[in-house]
């Protein structure tokens, strides 16, 4: 069935006049509404205004105009039955063979700061979904356009099927309305379940973004959804993994946390090394140092350009991804001789605005835990010993604490003001994630003597913060709270260490 008539009404005008220019040379009648039908006329388009097709005035500031039975008779009548082509002809109901239409953009609206309750509620689409919804419904008969990015394939169907499209396209082009009318929905409930304090639900509901070869083992179906080419750009090498983005998003949001040139190694989410300095290559030996068994086959992840010397670095062993927020050309040239080595760059931090990517969702049996990104920053700690920390101390301190949120519980981090010395992830003791810590560094030939034990979590027992003074560490951070605290602070006391309590904890399970 060729298209005959097609009902266009959209918030987004991206490529809409070379599409309708289109639809018009193919002699496609174009129905349009209010801004829509303005600017289609202004480029000298015949378009029907929709009060003109119904019969019936828009009312109410637009809020009711294809909230009608010529309208929704036109999208929902089956061709194929008898009785729905004559009532419909009955009551003088054309058919309606193409919508085009994309939604108020309620999602843009309610992201913008100080955005009140009243401004969200006119944001909400009323007539845009019903057209869609009933168009999709109807997929057999009627081809629905919601996204611009579809607007070519619409056009070079039609053009190589003498104006008609294929019930292929139509289907899939059905299942995208459903999706999108789905998480705008969802995006309405979650803003409205916020604003007035009254949850009942969860909506959440993302894009494709890649169909992936498996998921964390090769027997585990998996696909990646939402936005994630918005944080990242892949520059070289093959395709991603389920544990390769993992990864990657976990080197982001630690290397996040530093405003100084550094350069962090991770392997299955959990750093290895971590360094600082003007100088890549210099900040580079010093997040190498902390482990050089671990790193190979792990995430390098840099916060400034990568410069040929770190490439050349790097390069002396193997990697699965190396991230940076750009690659200098001789840098990207060298690398990329590794075809297998993947290049991402960064382009954007992981903080991101309030909503859908701002939360960790984490699936358990028979439904979902959400939470808030941990994006916590301790402005101010307390001094728990009688001895203040030195101007040293407290600059390792500060650079073990942004490390330790990233380590696996029980974690705990040895670090000089600069890199990391020791790391112990993933534990069921404290006392064991020192240990193994305190290992770490000496197999690296690393002193801990004048070094800050960073602790994700309070020392239950002064038995951890006593292991650590024995390795070397002259000062202590942990967020405290354990009904033993005196008895750790008096440890700490005994050891002339120096010890600030954050009050704030950073499990990661």
């Amino acid at each position: 069935m060729k298209i005959q008539r097609a009902l266009i009404s959209v918030s987004d005008k991206t490529g809409l006049i070379p599409f309708a220019k289109e639809l018009t040379a193919l002699g496609v009648e174009i129905i349009s509404t209010g801004g829509t039908a303005k600017l289609l006329a202004a480029e000298g388009l015949k378009v029907v205004e929709i009060s003109q097709y119904t019969g019936f005035p828009e009312m109410m500031d637009g809020r009711v105009k294809t909230l009608h039975p010529k309208v929704h008779g036109g999208l929902l009548h089956l061709r194929d039955n008898p009785e729905h082509v004559a009532q419909a002809k009955a009551h003088g109901i054309a058919p309606i063979d193409l919508v085009v239409v994309n939604l108020y953009p309620f999602e843009a609206t309610v992201a913008k700061p100080g955005v009140t309750l009243e401004d969200a509620i006119e944001n909400i689409d009323i007539g845009g979904p019903s057209m869609l919804r009933s168009a999709a419904k109807n997929y057999r008969s009627v081809t629905v356009v919601v996204d611009p990015s579809d607007y070519a394939e619409v056009i070079e169907t039609l053009k190589a099927n003498d104006g008609a499209t294929t019930l292929q396209l139509r289907e899939r082009l059905g299942i995208k309305v459903f999706v999108t009318t789905s998480k705008y929905d969802g995006a309405i409930a979650n803003f409205l379940n916020g604003e007035r304090e009254c949850k009942s639900g969860f909506n959440l509901c993302l894009p494709r973004v890649a169909q992936l070869r498996y998921g964390e083992n090769s027997h585990q179906a998996a696909a990646l959804y939402g936005g994630w080419d918005g944080f990242f750009e892949k520059l070289h090498g093959k395709d991603l993994s389920y544990n390769n983005i993992l990864d990657i998003s976990a080197a982001a949001e630690l290397i996040d946390e530093f405003e100084e040139p550094t350069v962090a190694i991770l392997k299955h989410t959990n750093p290895c090394g971590v360094g600082s300095d003007p100088d890549l290559r210099m900040a580079w030996d010093k997040a190498f140092a902390t482990d050089k068994q671990a790193p190979f086959g792990g995430i390098i992840v840099t916060n400034r350009p990568l410069t040929l010397a770190l490439a050349e670095a790097i390069s002396e062993i193997f990697s699965e991804v190396i991230i940076a927020p750009e690659f200098e050309a001789d840098a990207r040239a060298l690398l990329q001789r590794k075809k297998n080595l993947r290049l991402m760059r960064k382009l954007r931090t992981v903080a991101a605005p309030k909503g859908a990517e701002d939360l960790i969702v984490r699936s358990v049996a028979g439904g979902v835990l959400v939470q808030d990104r941990d994006m916590h920053a301790v402005e101010k700690r307390e001094l728990a010993t009688h001895r203040k920390p030195t101007a040293d101390e407290l600059a390792a301190m500060e650079f073990g604490w942004k490390v330790v949120k990233h380590v696996k519980s029980n974690a705990i981090v040895y670090a000089a003001h600069d890199r990391t010395l020791g790391i112990g992830a993933g534990q069921m003791s404290r006392v064991d994630s020192s240990r193994i810590a305190v290992s770490k560094a000496a197999d690296a030939g690393l002193s801990l003597k004048g070094s800050a034990v960073c602790s994700d979590a309070f020392f239950p027992f002064p038995d951890g913060l006593i292991a650590a003074a024995d390795a070397g560490a002259t000062c202590a951070i942990q967020p405290g709270g354990s009904q033993r605290d005196a008895e750790v602070t008096a440890a700490a006391n005994e050891r002339g260490m120096a010890m600030l309590l954050t009050n704030v904890r950073h499990f990661r399970h």
